[in-house]
């Protein structure tokens, strides 16, 4: 269950000013945007443009072994740019938007340390807003709580937990599906513990102020575009032994893990586990299941000041 820390030689040195200076006075330009849009073209140009480093935002990349469906980026694609968490946690490691926004600002201050300029890039936006705004003040974890409620799946299901949180806390229960564990757990083990909603803490906190400044920039697409995207991504997806790569996490003991929930794996898992696996039928239950991601992703963006472009020569970030 280890989550890799970046190296220590990676790290800001004591003292160091370099990430405290100019550095730090230019703006973070995060690479947002739904799936299938462009995100890793774009963040990778602008690496290259601008001297600069990834840091990964995607909580199935950040994963060991779950890389076809996930879009993680090719070899070859990180040998042009260095990545940071992609690759960084095992699939039963305990990772949350907190966590994640530790990580990250560890890899920003090491990236900048050594002169280079980060670029945060990925479609977990609960992960960016934690990283640019910080997190509601709600309690820390639990893990008595945790351990009860994983019981609980295990042995209800989880569209149980869902029905309770859709009892406790409605607008949480609206947002998070029944299947994300982590989440929906999440926004019980808050209720449990302080019997107040998650969702009113986060009313309040708002992710209104800024931690830092921040340049949002994605691909600008048609939804009729972003559409023949995610179908042609699927099919290469399943043309590169998608299913066999699911088969074998099941092998392995990874169906009950937080990425094998998302979006996609999901779908695959369930066609292998009932034996009903017709590519077909299969390309159009995880393309349904992804346009209504998409549509969830373009929701969050909506009200953010993000500069949409064609490509990265158009970004007009300083």
């Amino acid at each position: 269950m280890r989550v890799e820390e970046p190296k220590a030689a990676e790290r800001e040195p004591s003292g160091s000013a370099v990430a405290r200076t100019g550095a730090e006075s230019e703006p973070l330009i995060v690479v947002v945007g739904p799936t299938a849009s462009g995100k890793t073209d774009l963040a990778i140009e602008l690496a290259e443009r601008f001297d600069g480093e990834i840091v990964s935002a995607d909580s199935v990349q950040i994963y060991r072994h779950f890389d076809i469906g996930s879009g993680k980026p090719s070899a070859d694609e990180r040998a042009r740019v260095p990545h940071h968490l992609i690759d960084a946690a095992e699939p039963d490691a305990p990772l949350d938007a907190a966590r994640f926004a530790e990580l990250a600002e560890t890899a920003i201050d090491s990236i900048r340390a050594r002169g280079k300029r980060p670029i945060v890039c990925g479609g977990t936006f609960l992960w960016v807003r934690a990283l640019v705004y910080g997190l509601a003040p709600a309690p820390p974890a639990d893990p008595e709580v945790r351990a009860r409620h994983a019981e609980r799946a295990e042995r209800e299901g989880r569209a149980a937990l869902h029905a309770e949180l859709k009892r406790v806390d409605p607008e949480s229960a609206a947002r998070l599906a029944p299947n994300d564990f982590v989440r929906v757990s999440r926004a019980l083990e808050v209720y449990e513990l302080t019997g107040v909603p998650l969702s009113r803490f986060q009313a309040e906190h708002g992710f209104r102020v800024p931690r830092r400044r921040v340049h949002l920039v994605g691909v600008r697409r048609t939804r009729e575009e972003l559409d023949d995207r995610i179908r042609a991504r699927i099919e290469r997806m399943l043309d590169a032994g998608w299913i066999d790569e699911v088969r074998s996490l099941l092998e392995r003991g990874y169906g009950q893990t937080r990425p094998m929930g998302s979006v996609g794996y999901r779908q695959v898992a369930r066609a292998i586990t009932e034996d009903a696996i017709d590519r077909e039928v299969l390309a159009t239950e995880i393309f349904r299941a992804t346009r209504v991601f998409a549509r969830r992703q373009r929701t969050w963006l909506r009200d953010e000041p993000v500069e949409w472009v064609e490509n990265a020569a158009a970004v007009s970030v300083g």
